[in-house]
């Protein structure tokens, strides 16, 4: 009798240690599967960058082969050195190096406005060097045969055209993620929040082209699930869901954007991604914490 008074119990804490052990498993798996979500991001982030930077430093070693100007070469040379160890450092960064990623991220950016500068400069001079040759038939004739042979070069180079479609990538600033209560004004918490509201800034770019941009906006929860607006869009080759899309007419100059989401169950605390995606291109990404 004292024996079955002992093992009954004895079975219901056995069982409750297994369902214990089950749901913690289970927990773990789940912040597995999160965490490499997060870090495949991170690299496929990272490759895009050295994929710019590397574009970048061969762009300016092609651009020295079209100019004649020694004290624009030297200046070329060392912009170029300059992008090669911003490269090699980004090369040495863990892509789990949020600060350093940053870092090098905003250097990118920089890099790219001087290369925009350089495309714009050379181009001025290269037609200042049309007109002349309007008025000088000997310089025209000794240019088209320099212009012969730089066309069998170029079949295994970039294009301009190609070059300032790089340069004129757009970029996205000042970007927030803000949680809302059904009053809609700022919540600290996720607890109350009805509405996430996403706002950033397009940089002004004077090269980008003018027109209707299609802006996809992608907002990752701390479990690495993309909080889902019901679309997808096309970026490296495969197809990525989407939060929020928005279209705006961008004129080259700086335009503000923002998008709400509406909330239809509770989100949890932690670390939050936002990515902005423009032409095929990501042009800004932040982390967010916010409490329970």
């Amino acid at each position: 009798m004292n024996n079955k008074k002992i093992v009954g119990p004895l079975v219901a804490v056995i069982a409750l240690l297994v369902a214990g052990v089950a749901y913690l498993g289970y927990n773990l798996s789940q912040e597995k599967q999160a965490n490499k979500d997060m870090q495949e991001l991170a690299v496929l982030e990272k490759q895009e960058m050295e994929n710019e930077y590397q574009q970048f430093a061969d762009q300016y070693s092609e651009m020295k082969t079209r100019i004649n100007n020694d004290s624009i070469v030297a200046q070329l040379t060392r912009e170029q050195e300059r992008t090669q160890q911003l490269l090699e450092e980004l090369r040495h960064t863990k892509a789990e190096d949020a600060a350093e990623i940053t870092r090098l991220k905003k250097e990118l950016a920089t890099v790219r406005a001087v290369l925009r500068s350089y495309v714009l400069q050379i181009d001025s001079l290269n037609q200042l060097n049309a007109a002349l040759m309007n008025e000088n038939s000997r310089v025209r004739s000794e240019l088209d045969i320099a212009s012969q042979q730089n066309q069998a070069l170029a079949s295994s180079n970039m294009t301009l055209s190609e070059k300032v479609a790089i340069a004129s990538q757009l970029n996205a600033t000042n970007i927030s993620l803000t949680p809302l209560n059904k009053k809609n004004k700022n919540n600290k918490t996720m607890k109350k929040a009805r509405s996430l509201l996403v706002s950033f800034n397009i940089a002004r770019n004077v090269t980008a082209d003018n027109g209707t941009r299609e802006i996809y906006i992608r907002v990752t929860t701390p479990m690495g699930e993309v909080l889902n607006g019901g679309g997808s869009f096309s970026y490296e080759d495969r197809q990525l869901a989407y939060t929020m899309k928005r279209s705006i007419d961008y004129s080259g100059e700086e335009t503000p954007v923002s998008a709400s989401w509406i909330i239809n169950e509770t989100l949890p605390g932690g670390s939050y991604n936002v990515s902005i995606f423009v032409d095929g291109n990501m042009i800004g990404s932040r982390n967010f914490t916010f409490e329970k």
